[in-house]
């Protein structure tokens, strides 16, 4: 019998959302190139395209807006919460926790008919960042800033963080940031969500699960694990035996390379790359960029060596382009979670339209026909 570990190159249903050719290099939402859109459109521009299937014309992207702003506004329950969590809570607990949270404010959070769903759904959007960016403060002893109704979810997002309205530049930064990681096939926290949802269980614990799993080392949390390496390593002149020094270790791993689906360099790592330079120069701060050049360069010199490809990921420049953001480390994973709200919610609208609970098998290496010795008779 096969054994398909990680569920390695198995296909467990069909899909318009997300089409990836990782030989290729190419990341495709509902027939976009990932690169034009990330040069053209909004982040909610792209929530409707994966929702829907089309691009928004001028007045579904305003009611998508419109929609969506009220959320913002967090259930004082919710933000009590947050509140009560203990100084160095990880944010992906506090995420995960305030998102189950939620369901006890909704008056219908079970209902998994495909209107109540989107509506969940369109909330989310919103409740996401809002969870995200008051927790930051909260643990850093201020108050939440309130939403502004003249800005987008990232504008919105970067303002209930730092407290200030963001330029436009670091608005339009964020909007990038956020295409680029809203959806990417059935990657572990999507596989989670759908999973979950298969039972028809409600959106609160299906994207709860997918917080979970976006939260392992192996997956979102890449790129906390890349700025951590970062800030230990300290200046470029340390980067390559750093990179000599973990690759010398048995299973040694350098965070930010290599990934499951593509066997060239990520595309949303090459516009990000892009960016964090462009960044670098905007703000006359070029060392986070320069050392993650330094260790793409010895990266590639020593992956030549032993005859393998192993690129950078989409991890890997988003850790410096988020601390020219502003964003401390503990909020890099947290941010992932914020832009891939519109992907799980692609697909758990899929799987709740055409659902058939999810029952893989596993094989059983274990013994039989043991006989049972009663408990006085064990020694």
């Amino acid at each position: 019998m096969d054994i398909y570990r990680g569920l390695a190159g198995v296909n467990v249903d069909t899909s318009r959302i997300c089409f990836i050719d990782g030989e290729r290099g190419e990341l495709i939402y509902s027939g976009y190139d990932i690169r034009e859109l990330a040069d053209k459109a909004s982040y909610e521009e792209v929530v409707h395209l994966l929702w829907t299937g089309a691009l928004p014309t001028q007045s579904e992207l305003a009611s998508l807006r419109d929609a969506i702003r009220p959320s913002f506004q967090l259930p004082g329950g919710v933000l009590d919460l947050l509140a009560s969590m203990p100084k160095g809570t990880h944010p992906m607990a506090a995420l995960r926790t305030a998102v189950s949270a939620l369901a006890a404010y909704d008056d219908n959070p079970d209902g998994t008919d495909d209107a109540n769903v989107r509506r969940i759904g369109t909330a989310l959007l919103a409740q996401v960042p809002a969870i995200v960016a008051a927790f930051q403060r909260l643990q850093a002893g201020n108050d939440p800033v309130d939403p502004s109704p003249d800005l987008t979810i990232a504008g919105n997002f970067l303002r209930m963080v730092n407290g200030e309205d963001p330029t436009e530049a670091a608005s339009r930064v964020m909007d990038v940031a956020l295409v680029l990681h809203a959806e990417h096939g059935s990657n572990a926290s999507t596989f989670v969500a759908r999973s979950t949802a298969s039972s028809l269980t409600d959106v609160y614990s299906a994207i709860t699960a997918g917080i979970g799993s976006l939260k392992g080392p192996l997956h979102g949390g890449a790129n906390y694990g890349v700025m951590q390496a970062l800030e230990s390593i300290g200046t470029v002149a340390n980067v390559e035996q750093y990179v000599l020094d973990t690759l010398g270790k048995e299973g040694g791993r350098v965070m930010g390379f290599g990934h499951r689906v593509y066997r060239v360099m990520d595309p949303r790592a090459i516009i990000l790359k892009d960016v964090s330079e462009h960044l670098a120069e905007e703000s006359g701060d070029s060392k986070w960029f320069e050392m993650s050049l330094e260790m793409e360069r010895v990266m590639a010199r020593e992956m030549e060596k032993k005859g393998k490809q192993v690129a950078p990921n989409v991890d890997f420049f988003s850790a410096s382009v988020y601390r020219m953001l502003g964003f401390e480390k503990e909020t890099y994973t947290p941010i992932f979670a914020v832009a891939r709200t519109s992907g799980w919610m692609a697909h758990l609208y899929e799987q709740y339209a055409d659902n058939r609970l999810m029952r893989p098998r596993l094989v059983y290496e274990g013994e039989k026909g043991k006989t049972f010795v009663p408990i006085s008779e064990r020694g």
